[in-house]
């Protein structure tokens, strides 16, 4: 896992901004249900007056209002009130006249403005008319004193109030009001829920704001067009936040993606071909693509879903206990259940996450492997057994994923029932609320999409759960690649070449072992190949000739011994250095796909076309490439499909002579050539590249017989060494590979 958080740090400010945009975008998503409990609750059942505390209340009223108050209370409403006398012509009153029709014949008092603007105040104010409204209301019930326009209702729950009757048995309510009830009344009012009291308190502030005259009406269609218009700013804002989040974790995701291929691939090319064994060709091709995918899909869930779900889970649940304290055990109920099934959910599918990349391996394995030998295949007729053998792996993939897919199927309708029953739930237990007053309708109305959002909250984070084995799975693999030990690898304090021994290679008592095998392969190899001078290499199949050459640029390293390359030991030397002085013909000729100049120009890009044109010539390339339409343009195809083997050897070899090292290693290169065109070749290379020392490993003895040192190998032992004549003469194995190629007869150098 460090190995891609590693890969997150570039991007800490792109981090920081995202949850910043994903914060407004959640608390936006949070505000929606407030608003849509405002409308109905105030909006609709208190025609848009927002606050307890009225903002305009005539003189009777407050007046009445205060023999309900305790004397603290009475000096706070006091001191933030006005008094405006309708007998005044001052210029304030001819102001308010005009909003507040009553004052031409009453006086009224209006809140003050610094007051209004304090929270701190009118929060202190709401719960001082709010109490004083209940006692109100409790003790007409007390005293069972009729309240005017009530039809039948009972005052403690609503709501029309006529203040000329209530004006007229007010003096009875005094005169009948002991200050044990009154005192009961205040204390009971202070320990009721709030919701409650707001109710209450609402309609008394309704019936002020018609007794001084104002157009409720026009209140309701302010409040109302108010809280849609913040609605609709609000959903602008979340839009923006969500296509700003979404393009940053797109970009984010697939950046990070980029940068894991980009160093996956660096890395492999590091790779010595014991780590390539390690791993496989098929699989390093898995990771790099399905892998990084895995990964890239897991970071833009965490940036574009995780966080906002975490956030607005937790703020849901804020909410809900704010607005509807009483749903909250409805909620627990509803996330028990979801928790339940997603952990059932995971460990079903699980396991299977656990083997999903590994088949996918498989199935690459398989189809890499079918590709490479098609040939092989039809020559030999078994297309049904390979069809049978892909089949086979493609069903376990596919079934693996069948598997997977039913149960993530089985999740989103049992979520959708459990939703619906938490709505149902909440509905039922917030009717019973509703009718004791001790819940609104916004509020249970915002309760349900509180408990959705958490609900959703919920399962867009199990999504995450459900990807992150997979996508874990995908880490490990890719860290593995990351984290792989290299071998060879160049050294802390690199040395130069001794400019005097450029183009030597000296092997001094080499040995060499591949990974957990018995013994070595190579046992005590000496010799020297200089430049100007040809270095052959025989012997039978599996003597180790091919492995002597993989050693020179160091695809392995050798186990015993020393090996010098332009005077010296290459573990001294930088990795590029090495290859720079070498030019590598491998025993299968390797095209990538373009042009047959960007081919020979692999190594040296800016080479000459003159150079170019001679190096194919000597390589004996020049005459098909000139039988081309596009002669040096002519397409080349994926792994040069496009031509024979013989061309694309001599493509291979001319390809190595473009580069110019000082040292040429030919890995049985020449076997793929006809006996003419070998030697054709060779004389060129003789004549044209007569300073440069020629290593040649070959099966013939017609390749390598005017080779000034020829090494005779035998089971990873040199058995001989010399030129041809020497060697007749004194190596019975070479006798016996010359005899049974030239049918023992004496063979003279060309």
């Amino acid at each position: 896992m460090k190995n891609i958080l590693k890969y997150l740090k570039p991007y800490v400010f792109v981090l920081i901004v995202t949850v910043i945009l994903i914060y407004i975008q959640a608390m936006g998503n949070l505000r929606l249900p407030d608003y849509m409990a405002d409308i109905v609750n105030i909006g609709i059942q208190s025609s848009g007056i927002e606050d307890a505390t009225p903002k305009a209340i005539s003189e009777n009223s407050l007046e009445l209002l205060k023999n309900f108050m305790t004397e603290e209370d009475k000096a706070i409403v006091e001191e933030n009130y006005i008094l405006l006398r309708a007998d005044s012509n001052d210029e304030i009153t001819k102001n308010y006249i005009e909003e507040y029709p009553l004052l031409k014949d009453s006086n009224i008092y209006i809140l003050n403005e610094d007051s209004a603007g304090n929270e701190d105040v009118m929060e202190k104010l709401d719960s001082i008319f709010m109490v004083t409204d209940k006692v109100v209301v409790d003790v007409i019930t007390h005293l069972e004193l009729p309240m005017a326009n009530t039809e039948g209702e009972n005052t403690s729950s609503s709501a029309k109030f006529n203040f000329g009757e209530l004006s007229k048995i007010m003096p009875l309510v005094l005169n009948s009001m002991t200050p044990e009830l009154l005192e009961n009344s205040i204390e009971t009012a202070k320990n009721m829920e709030e919701t409650m009291l707001s109710q209450v308190a609402l309609a008394f502030t309704k019936a002020f704001y018609t007794e001084v005259g104002l157009e409720i009406e026009e209140i309701q269609s302010n409040y109302m067009f108010k809280i849609g218009a913040i609605m609709i700013a609000t959903t602008l804002i979340i839009i923006t936040a969500s296509i700003a989040v979404g393009y940053i974790a797109a970009k984010l995701s697939a950046a990070v993606a980029r940068n894991l291929r980009q160093d996956i691939f660096e890395k492999v090319q590091k790779f010595s071909e014991k780590e390539f064994a390690k791993i496989g060709a098929s699989s390093l091709i898995t990771r790099t693509t399905n892998d990084v995918m895995q990964v890239q899909n897991m970071i833009f869930m965490v940036l574009r879903i995780v966080f906002f779900a975490i956030i607005m889970m937790i703020g849901a649940i804020i909410m809900i206990t704010r607005t509807a304290n009483s749903m909250l055990w409805v909620l627990l109920l509803g996330f028990g259940l979801i928790l339940v099934l997603i952990l059932i959910t995971l460990l079903i599918s699980m396991p299977k996450f656990k083997i999903f990349q590994g088949l996918i391996d498989k199935l690459n394995l398989i189809s890499r492997e079918t590709l490479n030998g098609i040939m092989v295949i039809r020559a030999f007729g078994t297309q049904k057994y390979e069809e049978k053998r892909f089949d086979k792996a493609n069903y376990e993939l596919a079934n693996t994923m069948f598997f997977i897919d039913k149960v993530m199927a089985f999740m989103m309708p049992a979520m959708t029932i459990i939703m619906n029953l938490l709505t149902l739930l909440i509905v039922w237990v917030g009717a019973d609320k509703i009718a004791t007053s001790d819940l609104q309708v916004g509020n249970m109305m915002a309760a349900i999409q509180y408990t959705m959002q958490v609900m959703m909250s919920f399962l867009m984070i199990s999504m995450l759960f459900i990807m992150f084995p997979r996508a874990l799975v995908s880490i490990n693999r890719i860290s593995e690649v990351l984290n792989m030990k290299i071998d060879i690898k160049d050294p802390e304090e690199p040395k130069d070449f001794d400019k005097d021994k450029i183009g030597y290679v000296e092997f001094k008592n080499v040995s060499f072992r591949y990974d957990d095998a018995d013994e070595d392969v190579l046992k005590d190899i000496s010799f020297v190949a200089k430049p100007g001078e040809t270095t052959a290499i025989i012997g039978s199949t599996g003597s180790g000739k091919t492995t002597i050459l993989k050693l020179i640029p160091r695809f392995y390293d050798v186990t015993g011994g020393e090996l010098l390359v332009n005077g010296v030991n290459i573990k001294d030397v930088n990795l590029h250095d090495l290859h720079e002085t070498i030019a590598y013909i491998p025993q299968k000729p390797s095209l990538l796909s373009g042009t047959i100049e960007s081919n020979l120009k692999y190594g040296k890009n800016d080479a000459s076309m003159e150079t170019v044109e001679k190096c194919a010539e000597i390589a004996q390339a020049k005459e098909f490439i000139d039988e081309k339409e596009n002669k040096y343009e002519e397409a080349i195809s994926q792994a040069g499909t496009n031509i024979s083997g013989g061309q694309k050897q001599r493509l291979s070899i001319a390809r190595a002579l473009v580069k110019g090292a000082p040292i040429y290693l030919f890995d049985d290169c020449f076997s793929a050539l006809d006996f003419k065109t070998d030697l054709n070749l060779r004389t060129a290379l003789k004549e044209n590249f007569k300073d440069v020392t020629k290593i040649i490993v070959a099966q013939r003895i017609n390749t390598i017989i005017d080779a000034e040192q020829i090494i005779v190998l035998e089971e990873g032992r040199i058995v001989g060494k010399g030129t041809h004549e020497e060697l007749m003469k004194t190596c019975k194995t070479y006798k016996e590979i010359a005899d049974s190629q030239l049918g023992g007869e004496d063979y003279e150098q060309e």
